[in-house]
């Protein structure tokens, strides 16, 4: 089985946990509030299997999509003491947004445990690419160069430069590059509407995690080989430039291309520098195959003092949640391309990809990637769309405002039917444009 579906794989014991875990928030919240369960479901119906059990229902349904809690009395017509029609406001709103809290405590939780457990790595940011006669090429901004500060404020992600950009559309913006050891100071205006197929500067960013880069082998008879690298060197610096990303490796090799390149190694405690020659690299061609050099990438993580650990998870959760709220405007406002939308199909493909280009661990990549679609969940729960739970708090919101009067059951219930017909649809389209992205090759990274 090829690598690659393997590591897509991944997705379904982690969406199984999620759906799970949100499911169980409200069955919890409804033995609580006091309202009986009638069924728990995995998938949306028909149903495939049920088994009965302390007078539960649990289901497995055909639509692999999602789960649901059905409790007495959501029809609006049961009104016995049991039954979830018969609670207040406030017990009905609990235990619609109970899914969503369990997903955002779950999210604290699993990144409480990286950094407890793993620590904390820090990110170097690079310009990948430069679209010609783009802002940032007006700027003098050069691929590999590493951007150190964005007005004023240093950065340390790929999407906190992606934001500012956005935020300063039409008006300078003062960027700090760092190009071959030397500060570059630059003032770059993003556009307020760039071209679909770039952003407000016209850059690609990439985000690479400092790491301690050696090589783990050298073909025989390339030009690895014969420059005398041996499995276990450290690569210190590639040109001058201090090697401790894998990126400025790639682009060491790449901008040498066709000549010779430094390397300074570190060999058994010491250092000395060799002359790698560097073929010609083919168009969309692996810098590294072509001189036979391979690379073992070790993340170097920062061990978080234990009074810190629990703060440092909830700064980093809540950074998470800022950025995909912003990512969600910027989808509402036509900002961000639909493209970017995944259902169950997409979002293997992104595990695969992610699993693919990560450096670190397993587990904490998937740790990171489970965190990330927990989040998710939980926002994407809350938007008041028919049929999702922020729909339905939407109409306990409107039954508040109007003194404790409900809208006639029935009607809520044509809203919500009609919502979920749509939503099966949206998730089927999506299914299809998934499938077509991985047919026609196209990546979720950039």
């Amino acid at each position: 089985m090829p690598d690659g579906l393997i590591n897509a794989l991944y997705i379904v014991p982690i969406l199984a946990v999620l759906i799970l875990v949100h499911e169980f928030g409200h069955f919890f919240a409804a033995r609580w509030v006091g309202a009986k369960v009638e069924e728990f479901g995995i998938g949306i119906p028909p149903r495939l299997k049920g088994w009965e059990r302390n007078g539960v229902i649990w289901s497995l349904n055909w639509i692999p999509f999602g789960g649901f809690v059905r409790v007495k009395g959501e029809d609006g017509k049961d009104v016995e003491p049991d039954s979830m029609n018969s609670k207040s406001a406030l017990q009905r709103a609990f235990f619609l947004a109970a899914g969503s809290i369990m997903n955002l405590l779950l999210a604290i939780l699993l990144m409480v445990l990286v950094v407890g457990f793993q620590g904390v790595s820090s990110s170097s940011i690079y310009i990948g690419e430069v679209a010609p006669d783009s802002p940032a090429a007006q700027a003098g901004w050069l691929p590999g160069d590493r951007i150190i500060e964005v007005a004023g404020v240093p950065v340390t992600s790929s999407s906190q430069v992606g934001a500012s950009a956005k935020n300063f559309g039409g008006k300078p913006m003062s960027v700090k590059l760092e190009r071959d050891g030397q500060i570059v100071d630059s003032t770059v205006t993003p556009r307020a509407n760039p071209p679909a197929d770039q952003g407000p500067t016209g850059v690609k960013v990439s985000e690479d995690v400092i790491s301690r880069v050696s090589v783990a082998g050298a073909a025989d008879g390339s030009a690895a080989a014969k420059s005398g690298l041996q499995a276990g060197d450290r690569i210190v610096a590639i040109a001058g430039e201090p090697a401790d990303t894998q990126f400025v490796v790639y682009t060491g090799l790449v901008n040498k291309q066709g000549s010779s390149v430094p390397l300074t190694i570190e060999r058994a405690g010491a250092e000395q520098t060799i002359t790698l020659d560097v073929p010609v690299i083919a168009v969309d061609g692996d810098p590294y195959a072509e001189t036979g050099l391979e690379l073992k990438v070790e993340p170097i993580f920062e061990k978080v003092p234990l009074l810190q650990v629990i703060p440092r998870g909830l700064s980093d959760v809540w950074a998470q949640i800022t950025q995909m709220i912003a990512g969600l405007r910027d989808l509402l406002t036509g900002k961000a391309s639909l493209g970017q939308i995944a259902g169950p199909i997409g979002m293997g493909q992104i595990t695969s990809e992610v699993i693919d280009a990560s450096p670190l661990p397993l587990w904490v990549t998937l740790a990171q990637l489970a965190t990330l679609l927990s989040l998710n969940l939980a926002i994407l729960n809350l938007l008041p769309l028919p049929a999702l739970d922020g729909g339905r708090l939407f109409f306990i919101l409107i039954e508040v405002l109007r003194g404790g009067k409900r809208i006639p059951p029935e009607r809520e219930g044509v809203v919500h039917l009609a919502g979920m017909i749509l939503l099966i649809g949206v998730m089927f389209v999506v299914a299809f444009l998934d499938i077509g992205r991985i047919l026609g090759g196209q990546s979720f990274l950039p």
